[in-house]
């Protein structure tokens, strides 16, 4: 009997780890990254992973969403008991099926415009065009982008080319979204943008968003915030978002 749901109402369980360690092997000797980590995000919830650069947070993200295989440890995510156990097909299967990836280099592909860029991951998922065709365009509406649709990655601003990447992701409303510092690249303006739109996977689209940033700035829009630090969670704090809040630009 799994804890974790595929369609769960907001703060049922989305995804939980127990007892995450990796090891990367540097010369001789191995380094630990993660310490045993538990971890869990709730649907509806946007989980914010804060921490200095080498803490852990990004091997964290990748161990939670299929990437990179930890050496001790479970995770459950949705309907599945313990990913890890699965074979790699499924795995990738898994990810291409339930999960959003937000990074902060866009991945872009030049060639394509924004509405194909899109378009791509659904034609992967089995969507025929036409039903790719309206799912990409509205989800690059809902990003503020139905003017640019037909732009090439290199016609578009920093700002925009993340907004196709958000798009891209939510076009297959996954219930699990991983962003990786998704605003480190922008301005204070565009950067909200981002930030607004991943508070809305989560309220509206009742997705597990799982940003990982060290910007204090994102904090006023998260449910929860956690703290890592040296492969292990410091604290982790309830909060109650305010969805109304500005993002100041850097300066």
């Amino acid at each position: 009997m799994s804890a974790t749901k595929t369609h769960g109402r907001h703060g049922d369980f989305a995804i939980e780890a127990k007892g995450l360690v990796k090891r990367f092997k540097t010369g001789r000797s191995y380094i630990e990254v993660l310490k045993g980590v538990d971890f869990d995000a709730r649907h509806g919830d946007l989980t914010m992973v804060m921490g200095p650069s080498g803490s852990g947070k990004s091997t964290l993200v990748a161990a939670l969403s299929g990437l990179l295989r930890p050496d001790e440890g479970r995770v459950d995510a949705l309907d599945i008991d313990d990913l890890w156990k699965l074979s790699p097909g499924r795995i990738d299967r898994f990810r291409l099926q339930n999960c959003g990836f937000i990074f902060q280099g866009f991945n872009l592909f030049p060639a394509l415009t924004a509405l194909e860029q899109v378009m791509t991951v659904l034609k992967y998922q089995g969507l025929d065009r036409a039903e790719a065709r309206r799912r990409a365009r509205a989800a690059l509406e809902e990003v503020g982008l139905g003017n640019r649709m037909n732009q090439r990655p290199s016609e578009l601003s920093g700002g925009e080319k993340q907004r196709v990447a958000i798009a891209r992701c939510l076009s297959k409303d996954p219930q699990l979204l991983f962003a990786d510092e998704p605003t480190s690249a922008l301005d204070g303006e565009n950067g909200q943008v981002v930030i607004r739109l991943l508070r809305r996977a989560a309220t509206e689209h009742g997705a597990a968003v799982i940003c990982v940033t060290h910007d204090p700035r994102l904090e006023a829009w998260a449910d929860r915030i956690i703290h890592i630090e040296d492969g292990r969670i410091l604290d982790d704090t309830r909060r109650t978002p305010d969805p109304e809040a500005t993002l100041a630009s850097h300066h």
